[in-house]
């Protein structure tokens, strides 16, 4: 089986799984531009040395995922393999970044071709450009796990059956569970008012780092992600890297979230190194 060069462009917070314990969405495109999403992968489990960052390079084998109908959904054969070979970085104003999300990757500017294409199953991931984003919002959420869920993940976990090797399982804690969803307001060029939920990992954390940071206080922790994701990414060229979730993906009215973002500089902008 021949491996598959991908550039990882979105990993999501991870969330628990009844069959694969906590696991991350990772996506990402390949040379000619066409999206592949990898799932399940225990990302957090992953030694420290095997553990890829967005815009690496990643060489891996790949078969198709058989619990997901979506075209995009592969699953890797040994997430061992999921090891960063290079790195695409930021030089010339984002330039290599630029030519393959911007030009090569096709950019959508209207939603209604993405909800046709999730209903006839004819994509699920996709580049998107907002044309006027209104607002960053958030909403309260149940602050712990779903105890069945993680009751049946340590229950696995004892049995050894989630993955082969248990070294992880001496140190490894649950990550903490977001109190909040974020989600943004925005306008797409055919004037359709939309409201969508971010996935992005960077988000949650983000989140994590201010309470942290400012004494646990959530009002401005909110605050500061706010200000990162609307008031600063709205002073960028700011695309979406957009993903339908399985439950939702052939039939929802908007089955679309917000699983990244890209705030790439302006073309006009010129790199200062």
């Amino acid at each position: 089986m021949a491996k598959e060069r991908i550039l990882v462009t979105v990993k999501t917070y991870p969330t628990l799984s009844r069959k694969y314990g906590e696991t991350v969405c990772t996506a990402g495109v390949h040379e000619d531009g066409s999206w592949v999403r990898l799932y399940p992968v225990p990302f957090r489990r992953l030694n420290e040395t095997e553990q890829y960052q967005k815009f690496d390079w990643l060489e891996c084998e790949l078969i198709k995922n058989p619990g997901d109908p979506r075209p995009e959904s592969y699953r890797p054969t040994d997430p061992k393999q999921l090891i960063a070979v290079d790195h695409m970085d930021t030089k010339g104003n984002w330039r290599e970044r630029r030519r393959l999300l911007l030009q090569t990757a096709k950019v959508f500017t209207c939603l209604q071709p993405l909800i046709d294409g999730a209903k006839a199953n004819f994509l699920s991931l996709a580049v998107f450009k907002p044309t006027r984003i209104l607002d960053f919002i958030w909403e309260e959420e149940e602050r712990e796990w779903d105890p069945s869920k993680v009751a049946q993940l340590r229950n696995r976990s004892r049995q050894g059956v989630l993955f082969e090797e248990d070294a992880w399982q001496q140190l490894f804690r649950l990550i903490l569970k977001l109190p909040y969803s974020f989600s943004y307001r925005f306008v797409d060029a055919e004037g359709k008012e939309s409201e969508m939920q971010i996935l992005d990992w960077e988000a949650g954390q983000l989140y994590w780092n201010c309470m942290k940071r400012y004494g646990d206080n959530e009002a401005v922790a909110l605050a500061k992600v706010k200000e990162k994701y609307f008031t600063y990414f709205l002073k960028k060229d700011l695309h979406f890297f957009l993903g339908t979730t399985q439950q939702f993906h052939a039939w929802a009215a908007t089955p679309w979230v917000v699983i990244g973002v890209f705030p790439i500089p302006h073309e006009h902008q010129t790199a200062l190194f």
